[in-house]
């Protein structure tokens, strides 16, 4: 199955169970053909879960949950080793994060001690317990969401946890048109609907595949790399783009072409997924945060700036 079918078939399906999500989605695809993970900052009721469980359901993965609380222990994420008295010797009891799909709801809530338990998983693929190391199954994505406006209780993700996410997103509300279709949808259909897969873990890979294989021409890679080492010499910003951040952009540049039947990437390509990927991984400084500059608006700066590479 190419990239294309895929975006189509998981639209399409995403689309009879859910309103006004066609754009949330194909972020989520990008990041899934990438094989980057999604921050989802947005306040409770907007679909952040019923998304999350629309990806799983499409795919024909598992989909695993954890609602973060302060009291959340890592090994309630990674699973821990458990005696069995039927056998007498010690077992591994698998936790939630070995699944396709994985949510961590309100992952803000939860001690930096279990935050750090996700480090490996997403970064490595891998869950390490008791100096036994397991691959988590493939294909693997995080859907991590936090609320911005609660924050009492709340321990913000360190810069290191920030980074290791590809994309952020903000789902926002419905417009009246929507809000009005979804009411009609909870009275039709109070329960939603399961849906079916539509696609399998072997079509992911195979998308994966033609993902990678998408060219990127040397005029563009300096324009990804111009654009990520412009964020470090901003002059209201403290801590700039890592490099993980400029492979991220490369890679998801490359997702979005091929979710558009394309085998090139465009400059458009890296335009439009710069500010989901760059501006969660910058740290403004005080004098900037005082006059309520916003990352997103630094990515602007930066891209205005720019001179962007055009055909010869």
């Amino acid at each position: 199955m190419t990239a294309a079918e895929l975006a189509a078939r998981v639209g399409r399906q995403v689309s009879g169970s859910l309103v006004g999500m066609d754009a949330p989605v194909r972020m989520l695809l990008v990041a899934l053909l990438s094989e980057g993970h999604v921050l989802i900052e947005d306040v409770p009721g907007v679909g952040k879960t019923s998304l999350a469980r629309a990806l799983a359901r499409s795919i024909d993965v598992r989909f695993g949950r954890i609602q973060f609380t302060p009291d959340l222990l890592p090994s309630d994420i990674t699973g821990s080793y458990y005696f069995s008295q039927r056998s007498s010797e010690w077992l591994f009891r698998e936790g939630p994060i070995f699944a396709g799909v994985l949510l961590a709801d309100e992952i803000n809530r939860a001690a930096p001690r279990t935050q750090s338990a996700l480090l490996e998983a997403m970064q490595e693929r891998q869950v390490t317990v008791e100096g036994d190391t397991r691959t988590l199954p493939q294909p693997f994505i995080v859907l991590a969401t936090q609320n911005p406006v609660e924050l009492e209780g709340t321990f913000p993700l360190p810069e290191a946890q920030l980074d290791r996410f590809m994309l952020r997103l903000s789902l926002g509300y419905p417009n009246e048109e929507q809000e009005e279709m979804i009411l009609r949808e909870h009275a039709a259909r109070p329960g939603g609907t399961d849906g079916v897969p539509v696609a399998s873990a072997a079509d992911v890979a195979e998308a994966r595949e033609e993902a990678r294989e998408v060219a990127v021409e040397p005029e563009v890679t300096r324009y990804i790399s111009a654009l990520v080492r412009s964020t470090r010499t901003h002059p209201a910003v403290e801590l700039g783009a890592s490099p993980r951040a400029g492979i991220a952009l490369f890679r998801a540049a490359q997702a979005r072409a091929a979710l558009d039947g394309r085998g090139y990437v465009l400059p458009d390509d890296v335009k439009e997924l710069a500010p989901p990927v760059l501006a969660h991984r910058l740290v403004l400084d005080q004098e900037a945060r005082l006059r309520g500059r916003t990352p997103q608006q630094v990515v602007g700066d930066v891209l205005a700036r720019l001179e962007v590479p055009v055909e010869r």
